[in-house]
């Protein structure tokens, strides 16, 4: 594969960028809030690692993942092709247990903790890569939440919530950062984030610093800014349709 993309594709993602930012701005003066509460993560699962490095020459630092194997190989492309970028890299899909050994070593986030066996296998595998002195401190994690409790798409129902954040919350390897969630398709935007938000203060209730709000895609994200997200994961606006094959 190319080091460098095709001028068109460079100068669709600035187009693309340009708009969601557009968005974001305008979301957030209606919100009454300040821009910069407010982070932007590069959905890029199936795009190559071309457009990520495009991507970071025209100002972005957060690119979000959701599979462990291509996410593997695109950081260590991304981390050859602008080897002075200082990025951060998001895991948001469903994580399986045997695969959390593979993510750590270029994860600076996992956004997608959702049981309590998840959580200890993280925590598991974070204790080890500090005894081998791959990593210094905690791990920063989100719970991701499930509006509807529906186990298709993930996230601990509301019932489960307080438990699963008290947990992460005592794991020394695991820092509670705050949640994650996904709006489902068949609520109103609104409805759906006002939920997300009212399980994000009770959060912060229990935990003050579990203050990031992880939520809003590429459709929805102005009704996300307006309950509070303070970030958004966006792909398809940002990227076009998937460009590559999954692993």
């Amino acid at each position: 594969m190319p080091d460098v993309n095709p001028p068109d594709r460079t100068a669709e993602l600035a187009e693309r960028l340009g708009t969601v930012r557009g968005r974001l701005d305008a979301a957030c003066r209606a919100a009454g809030r300040d821009p910069a509460e407010v982070a932007l993560l590069a959905v890029t699962k199936t795009v190559p690692a071309v457009d990520v490095a495009d991507l970071v020459d025209l100002g972005l630092t957060a690119f979000a993942e959701n599979r462990a194997q291509e996410a593997a190989a695109k950081a260590a492309e991304v981390a050859r092709l602008r080897p002075d970028a200082a990025l951060h890299w998001h895991f948001v899909g469903g994580l399986q247990r045997n695969k959390v050994r593979a993510v750590l070593p270029w994860v600076t986030r996992i956004e997608s903790v959702d049981s309590e066996r998840l959580a200890r296998a993280i925590d598991k595998e974070v204790a080890r890569s500090r005894d081998r002195g791959e990593r210094d401190g905690p791990l920063p994690v989100l719970v991701q939440y499930s509006v509807d409790g529906d186990p298709e798409r993930g996230g601990v129902p509301d019932s489960g919530l307080d438990e699963l954040t008290d947990l992460v919350a005592g794991l020394a390897g695991l820092e509670l950062a705050g949640l994650m969630a996904v709006a489902p398709l068949d609520r109103s935007p609104d409805a759906a984030f006002a939920a997300i938000a009212g399980a994000a203060r009770r959060t912060r209730e229990r935990h003050p610093g579990a203050t990031v709000l992880s939520a809003g895609m590429s459709g929805d994200l102005e009704a996300a800014v307006d309950h509070g997200s303070t970030a958004v994961r966006v792909g398809t606006a940002l990227v076009g349709e998937r460009r590559i094959t999954s692993e």
